[in-house]
């Protein structure tokens, strides 16, 4: 009875030992605070240095621009309508520059004295011939010293394909005969005439166009003699067969 009393007594010794691990955690858990906060505090500079000696360690060169990637750009395909519109339009200013060639050898002595104008635009080859070649003042019917220099030129254009304006132009001053009651219809007259003898020279009717301008498009100042002279004139242009962009204007309700 004595040996189990003794063991009983030994008892409550034992149980107070959970005490002493209980501490040793505390204080390891504390150093482990401890450690955290004193990484934490990593000074500045130190900080920097090591940055910089990382950033050499993996820099192959250390003035090397940096490298931009820039956006794919898309990759235009060849359009062939583009293409063939391209070689046509080449083709027909290049068909237009030797037509122009050809009407200045044509008419070369009346281009020295200056009362034919061959020119080459966007709309096509223009020859101004001067009103003084072709008509009689206040006059409409082509003189016979015409017939010659319209002649050379119809024979161009009835080897060509394109269509052809004749345009007739006068001065500033009133018409003052019973022939024209205006400017208007002296003028228009005049291309009228001209278109009819490329019709008899073998030119097709349905590629020319006659129109009578008046005194609206001088080319010279109507203040002088020299200047009326120069705005007496008919044009005849071979419009260019260049195709123009055309933009359609809605109208109102159109859907």
């Amino acid at each position: 009875m004595r040996r189990a009393r003794r063991k009983y007594d030994e008892e409550p010794d034992n149980q107070d030992r959970w005490l002493i691990s209980y501490a040793d955690f505390i204080t390891l858990l504390f150093a482990f605070f401890v450690v955290m906060y004193a990484l934490a505090q990593v000074n500045t500079g130190q900080y920097r240095v090591f940055s910089d000696a990382i950033g050499q360690a993996f820099s192959l060169d250390k003035g090397a621009p940096p490298i931009i990637m820039h956006a794919p750009q898309s990759i235009q395909l060849p359009n062939p309508a583009l293409k063939r519109r391209a070689e046509a339009i080449r083709r027909e200013r290049e068909h237009m520059t030797r037509l122009a060639q050809d009407l200045t050898s044509t008419l070369a002595p009346l281009v020295k004295e200056g009362k034919v104008r061959v020119t080459q635009t966007s709309r096509g080859v223009s020859v101004e011939i001067n009103a003084s070649v072709l008509f009689d003042p206040g006059a409409a019917g082509l003189t016979p010293e015409s017939d010659q220099a319209l002649r050379a030129v119809a024979v161009l254009l009835k080897d060509d394909s394109h269509d052809v304006q004749v345009e007739g132009h006068t001065d500033i001053l009133p018409i003052s005969n019973s022939s024209f009651a205006s400017n208007w219809e002296l003028s228009s007259a005049r291309a009228s005439a001209v278109v009819r003898l490329f019709i008899a020279s073998g030119v097709q009717a349905a590629r020319l166009t006659a129109v009578g301008h008046a005194d609206n498009i001088p080319v010279a100042p109507n203040d002088t003699a020299d200047g009326r002279a120069r705005n007496r004139r008919v044009a005849v242009t071979i419009l260019s067969g260049i195709p123009e962009t055309v933009t359609e204007v809605p109208t109102p309700g159109s859907s």
